[in-house]
């Protein structure tokens, strides 16, 4: 059996793997329906009390937090050595914090934002369904393969 073309296995990840390696992240992407049009953006977070929270200035992020309509929060990654790429994807709906002890618990947490610019309101997605999955990666084609691709640094 040709193993270069038979498909990787894939490996569904627990609960708790999905937070372990949600907690190694620092950056992941927030999905939500805006006029009735998926935007994807871009956001720093953290963890706190098996939640996600992110700061956030006024706009889209903000409007759907306070629209209480269904969001998705993905992150992934390539570990280099286990030659295995990884994803996690967190649903459920956002809701602002307004405590300040709640805000302050979530800035012990180190949480700044990466962007300039007052980022005054903080959003926690408190996720419905935690889902993720690991699988083995292909090894690349070496002529064809991008340079930029990280899966080369394993093989070559």
């Amino acid at each position: 059996m040709n193993t270069e073309t038979t498909p990787a296995p894939d490996f569904g990840l627990s609960l708790d793997q999905c937070w372990v390696l949600l907690d190694t992240e620092v950056v992941g992407r927030i999905a939500l329906i805006i006029d009735g049009h998926p935007e994807i953006f871009p956001v720093n977070f953290v963890l706190d009390r098996r939640s996600i929270v992110f700061r956030t200035a006024g706009g889209s992020k903000l409007w759907a937090a306070m629209t209480a309509k269904p969001v998705a929060f993905e992150i992934d990654g390539y570990d280099s050595h286990e030659q295995a790429a990884w994803s996690v994807v967190a649903r459920g709906e956002v809701q602002l914090i307004e405590s300040q002890e709640e805000k302050e618990a979530v800035d012990a947490r180190l949480l700044e934002p990466w962007q300039p610019g007052d980022k005054d309101f903080y959003v926690r997605l408190a996720p419905k369904a935690l889902t993720g999955r690991r699988f083995k990666v292909i090894k690349p084609d070496l002529w064809s393969t991008r340079l930029a691709d990280p899966r080369r640094a394993s093989f070559e």
